[in-house]
């Protein structure tokens, strides 16, 4: 299989991914309803920021994945994804915001972990999660004070 048509597998499964768990898992009336910080986003922003990290993750997951496919940053990359799709049913669908943090906590600490991996054999995948990282270490916040406002 061509080294483009795996980027495309990545690029749609991470984003395609994304777009399905969001669809599935909207934040409604619910969250609406939340007390919120000061620093809360629009809601509008969401969507174009995902967007954006879903391809750099993807990228970087392809990456990985042409370099060594059952290597640990490899694993690690599987693992975040798996807590990233793992939080909006739990924040939004199931509204378990404690449970929705210590995901979300556990996400951030996963993608350090494959930052740490991925820079010793690939700094470009390490350098596409750094905006990764931020964006959740953000969202980590908002959910802690959301539980606390709430």
């Amino acid at each position: 299989m061509s080294r483009y048509v795996t980027l495309a597998i990545f690029v749609i499964a991470v984003v395609g991914g994304g777009i399905w768990i969001g669809i599935g898992n909207p934040p409604g009336a619910w969250y609406a309803g939340l007390n919120k910080p000061p620093f809360n986003p629009p809601n509008w922003i969401f969507a174009p920021v995902w967007t954006v990290l879903y391809v750099f993750i993807a990228v970087a997951g392809w990456r990985t994945w042409t370099r060594e496919r059952t290597g640990a940053a490899m694993k690690v990359w599987f693992a975040q994804m798996a807590l990233n799709f793992a939080w909006s049913p739990l924040f939004f669908g199931a509204h378990k915001m404690v449970f929705a943090l210590i995901v979300i906590t556990a996400l951030a600490i996963a993608i350090a972990v494959f930052m740490a991996l991925s820079r010793r054999e690939d700094k470009p995948s390490a350098w596409l999660f750094a905006p990764y990282l931020a964006w959740v270490a953000f969202a980590t916040l908002l959910n802690a004070s959301l539980i606390v406002l709430n």
